[in-house]
């Protein structure tokens, strides 16, 4: 089979699958260079490209499969409406949740340390100040995990251990993590009360096109003052403008982002002149989450064959 991925990025992704499906062909190119090679491929893998009706009537595929779980970029209906099927890989059955889940406990450690002071203090013609900035500790504080899916429940599980409060919000109601202790749970309608509890508000939630910018100015409005806000899901659950004026008043203390409005982002955005952290959508991108990801998806393709 030929196998199409629409785009060139995560190049170990297309090494991994060429190890356990030596006798297909991996194709990769950018977006504006897939048109051409539409039409010949039997299985086509979106990433972050669009793949609407007019993408899929210009091919005879059969499935599209995603590398991993979002699929905000697809049509499904017109998928369906066209006899394509479309598959994704779940991920907590991958690793995928736990990787992301650990890379949100990395944003919140480097908020609260200050990380951005502290490399600044390191730059030539400047003295390091020995015992500063003063950081601030999880312990004790209130973290509000928005979206309790697996990468929200693996989060929950490592949170633990920080002896943080726990408070989440969920669309599914009655879900909970086993061996954690929830102290209030949140319907999504209850978004804005939960996030004024919180020091740290971490979106986990799915994207669907309902959800753009479920995160808004009235949510960041809602949130404690000086509260860190953390985006590991999708870029189109924030909102961008909102969050920039949020943190030139103080009103978000500062955020971590490893998604975006659009990517690749603007490294000259203004965003990136305030306290923010920002990872290049590296969350799930470790050793574990690949292996558990690629076995999934060569499983599916022999299925799919």
């Amino acid at each position: 089979m030929k196998i199409l991925f629409c785009g060139e990025s995560f190049p170990e992704a297309r090494k991994q699958l060429a190890t356990l499906l030596p006798d297909d062909e991996i194709l990769a190119f950018p977006p504006d260079e897939l048109c051409p090679h539409i039409a010949e491929a039997d299985v086509v893998v979106p990433l972050v490209t669009k793949v609407d009706e007019a993408f899929i009537r210009k091919g005879t595929f059969g499935l599209i499969q995603q590398y991993g779980v979002g699929l905000e970029t697809v049509d499904i209906e017109a998928a369906t409406r066209n006899g394509v099927m479309v598959a994704r890989v779940p991920s907590e059955e991958s690793g995928n949740a736990a990787s992301v889940a650990e890379h949100a406990i990395l944003l919140m450690l480097m908020l609260s340390k200050r990380w951005n002071e502290i490399i600044r203090t390191r730059k030539p013609g400047l003295q390091t100040r020995w015992g500063s900035p003063t950081g601030q500790a999880l312990l004790g504080k209130t973290v509000c995990i928005v979206g309790l899916g697996g990468i929200g429940r693996e989060l929950a599980r490592r949170l633990a251990g920080f002896k943080v409060r726990i408070v989440t919000v969920d669309d599914h109601p009655g879900r909970t993590v086993p061996g954690v202790e929830i102290a209030r749970s949140f319907p999504l309608s209850g978004l804005r009360e939960a996030v004024g509890e919180a020091d740290y508000v971490v979106l986990c939630i799915n994207y669907t096109p309902d959800r753009f910018h479920l995160f808004g100015v009235k949510e960041i409005a809602a949130m404690k003052k000086g509260a860190f806000l953390v985006n590991v899901a999708r870029g189109g659950l924030l909102d961008p403008v909102a969050l920039l004026a949020a943190l030139r008043t103080g009103q978000v203390a500062g955020a971590g982002l490893d998604v975006f409005w659009d990517e690749p982002v603007d490294a000259k955005h203004p965003i990136f002149r305030e306290n923010v952290i920002a990872t290049p959508h590296i969350a799930g991108v470790t050793d574990v989450s690949y292996e558990g990801i690629a076995r999934a998806f060569a499983e599916n393709m022999r299925r799919y064959a």
